[in-house]
């Protein structure tokens, strides 16, 4: 991305965007920032190939119509020709959350997000699961919680751990690990104003070091795990120690935003929610587990004749401190905790 100055100008303008957004103190605005935020990671999309050209189509379509939405619902709340009672102003935060929650990926609003997924390289992949996510789930955070945001709630955990379950590219199964977390942001967003963002900062970590190895291997499909770079182990189980932190499995770091959310949502007596999203969590956790065992395996059978992959001693170094971080810190942090 960084090689192509036009990219680089994109990607300032993509921060720009959201910034607006995060920033304005009128619907109006940050509807504006959504639209610099859309039409600057179009380009950023498109690698030219067929794949990242229909995602982008497919991107843009989707976003277009959540950006209608809102700008409909905020015309519709300027409107001074109707009388402003309590029932005009719920359904009207109906539809600004429903365009918002589209334009996140959040299930119902899902569909297009493992698709286009699917057609993106990694470092886009990794925006749109991070950074794209900021602008809407902040503008979301906006609006007081109600039922429906629940409804949200259950249906993102739901639909990101069973749909995981049957899937064997790995940008299709961080799609659906990012519905599931998804879910849990909006959780946590129930619970207080920051917490959502202590659990996003959490995620955007643990994401970031998994795609940096997909990235740096070209790693696109499971099978890709098992034939390649095993004959360093210390590669292999930087990986599927990564993965084990992002499902929430003790005592990786993964498990501490999944812990604090529990906990505030156990505070406020939401034990139906809290013991749903934790079921669905352990699929979401056995989609990971069933991908590591084989490779945790003492007797597992490698190929002899699997070609040695070349890795830079920089990229090598940062996947070892990204891995210690997201495997060992909740240990150290507890141990401090503990002495002092």
């Amino acid at each position: 991305m960084f090689n192509n100055s036009a990219k680089i100008m994109f990607f300032f303008i993509l921060i720009t965007g959201t910034m607006i957004t995060v920033s304005s103190n009128s619907w109006l605005g940050a509807w504006m920032g959504l639209e610099i935020n859309l039409l600057s990671f179009i380009p950023l999309m498109n690698s030219n190939n067929l794949m990242s050209t229909e995602a982008s189509l497919k991107y843009f379509l989707t976003q277009a119509l959540a950006s209608a939405v809102l700008l409909f619902a905020i015309m519709m709340s300027y409107l001074n020709n109707f009388p402003v009672t309590q029932e005009n102003s719920l359904y009207n935060d109906l539809i600004i959350t429903s365009s918002l929650l589209l334009k996140s990926g959040a299930a119902p609003f899902h569909f297009w997000f493992p698709n286009v997924m699917e057609g993106l390289s990694w470092m886009n992949a990794l925006t749109l699961m991070t950074w794209q996510k900021i602008a809407p789930l902040m503008l979301i955070s906006y609006i007081s919680p109600n039922n429906f945001i629940l409804l949200v709630i259950f249906t993102s955990t739901i639909v990101g751990s069973l749909g995981g379950l049957n899937q064997t590219s790995l940008r299709k199964l961080m799609a659906f690990s990012s519905i599931n977390h998804l879910g849990w942001m909006l959780a946590a967003m129930q619970t207080s104003e920051s917490m959502w963002l202590i659990y996003f900062s959490f995620y955007s970590f643990l994401s970031f070091s998994l795609t940096f190895m997909f990235n740096n291997f070209k790693m696109f499909h499971i099978n890709q795990l098992f034939d390649s770079f095993f004959s360093s182990k210390i590669l292999k189980f930087m990986l599927f120690l990564n993965l084990l932190s992002l499902g929430g499995l003790p005592p990786f770091i993964g498990f501490l935003p999944k812990w604090l959310v529990i906990q505030m949502l156990v505070l406020k007596s939401q034990y139906i929610l809290v013991t749903i999203m934790t079921v669905m969590t352990l699929i979401t956790l056995f989609f990971y587990l069933r991908l590591c065992f084989a490779a945790f395996m003492m007797n597992y059978y490698e190929n002899n004749w699997t070609v040695n992959m070349f890795i830079n001693n920089f990229s090598f170094k940062t996947m070892l401190i990204l891995s210690f971080i997201s495997t060992f810190s909740l240990v150290l942090v507890s141990l401090v905790y503990l002495f002092l």
